[in-house]
């Protein structure tokens, strides 16, 4: 009963972690609508100002590029790339196939991110709704699901980063003194063949 129980309980967790993903949808669908029922393109509202230097403000405005208006213009390609990313991401969950939590969290950001602009993509003749703009740094305008596909896409490159080096030097401290990791290898290869 009681492993019944905690494999429910592992099942469920995994579908809080899309969840996640259709909350994150659900608040970028909300800001958007937001600034689309009043605003008009190219409208903009200062936010935060110092003395007359523009800092954060809220700009109307639609791209045809990815995150923060890189290859634009090419809507085909970022439907179908961004589509077979989701679909990708969705089975690694579903499947169950990942396991950590920073990964998990990760994957929905990205999720979040990718569906929210790809639902623009599909229904806004391919452009997509920005309207947070940093002038102070004079970065291009982006959204709420810009902000989590990066977010996850950096938490997702950092905690591979850290793994791989974590990998390494369990690695290298496994290796005697003297031997190198192609020395313990071959060893490992003998002793698995007299084992046999």
């Amino acid at each position: 009963m009681c492993v019944i129980l905690y494999r429910e309980k592992g099942i469920f967790l995994y579908y809080l972690w899309l969840l996640l993903s259709v909350g994150l949808v659900g608040i970028d669908r909300i800001t958007k609508f937001l600034v689309t029922s009043n605003m008009k393109i190219s409208d903009t509202i200062h936010l935060i100002k110092i003395g007359d230097t523009e800092v954060l403000n809220l700009y109307y405005c639609l791209n045809s590029g990815a995150a923060f208006s890189q290859l634009s213009g090419k809507t085909v390609f970022l439907i179908v790339i961004t589509s077979a990313v989701i679909i990708g991401l969705l089975f690694l969950i579903i499947t169950k196939r990942v396991h950590r939590t920073v990964y998990l969290v990760s994957i929905s950001l990205i999720l979040g991110g990718g569906i929210g602009n790809l639902i623009d993509r599909i229904f806004n003749d391919g452009k997509v709704i920005d309207f947070i703009d940093f002038r102070i740094i004079n970065f291009a305008v982006f959204n709420f699901a810009d902000i989590c596909a990066v977010c996850g896409a950096g938490l997702l490159m950092i905690t591979v980063i850290v793994d791989e080096i974590k990998e390494h030097k369990r690695k290298k401290a496994a290796v005697p003194a003297g031997e190198s990791e192609e020395d313990e290898l071959d060893g490992d290869e003998e002793i698995n063949i007299d084992d046999e």
